[in-house]
């Protein structure tokens, strides 16, 4: 089953990341209940953005993604409780290493390959930051829609960052004149080493200025 990529809110979003990782990370409670999602969505570490939302919120969620698929209602073992579990990579026709690198930024926000590569380890164990790489760019150039883009590399960093596009594409700000420059950069040394000249002779000065005030000779 491939499909066009739909545009999910945020929250949509948090509810397919948490069913993938849950299964991965704790299997024996999944599919999970309506409360252990709503606990995986509002958890503080490991998120972001963290969210607070209530059980209500997480089940007319849960309703929006069964219409596309992406959500799947069982009874599991029990039979009594009913609980939910995820149909990501079917719907997007996407393999585990891929569907890892997605969840990893669904759940963490943007980050570098090798950011995503640690964060991803407890669900996919990527060789090396080039098959990262290499999974990224075919998410970004999926022919049914993009899943990821590559944000552009920030003044001060020397990795471009990734985020997913599941929510829309990203509000990109301004680059900022007065933001930390790439230490590399040339002008940014120029600067740096006459910073530091007007430091020494305010130094010089001082040391004289307290000689003077002494009585002592200059050194």
């Amino acid at each position: 089953m491939v499909m066009s990529v739909p545009t999910l809110s945020a929250l949509e979003v948090r509810v397919i990341a948490v069913l993938f990782e849950k299964q991965h990370t704790t299997p024996d409670v999944y599919p999970l209940t309506l409360n252990a999602l709503a606990s995986g969505c509002n958890q503080k570490t490991s998120r972001s953005p963290v969210m607070e939302v209530s059980e209500a919120d997480v089940q007319s969620a849960l309703e929006s993604l069964k219409g596309f698929a992406l959500v799947i209602e069982s009874y599991g073992a029990s039979g009594r409780v009913l609980r939910y579990a995820h149909n990501l990579p079917k719907v997007l026709n996407i393999g585990q290493a891929a569907s890892a690198l997605l969840v990893t930024l669904m759940l963490r926000g943007a980050q570098t390959a090798a950011e995503i590569r640690a964060n991803a380890d407890r669900l996919y164990s990527f060789a090396d930051p080039s098959s990262v790489e290499a999974y990224l760019e075919e998410l970004a150039n999926r022919k049914d829609g993009a899943l990821v883009m590559r944000l552009p590399r920030q003044p001060g960093t020397r990795e471009a960052r990734w985020c997913h596009v599941w929510a829309g594409e990203p509000k990109l700000e301004p680059i900022s004149s007065t933001a930390p420059q790439d230490p590399s950069d040339s002008n940014a040394l120029t600067a740096e080493v006459a910073a530091l000249r007007e430091d020494v002779d305010a130094l010089r000065k001082l040391i004289e200025h307290l000689y003077g005030e002494l009585g002592l000779s200059k050194p």
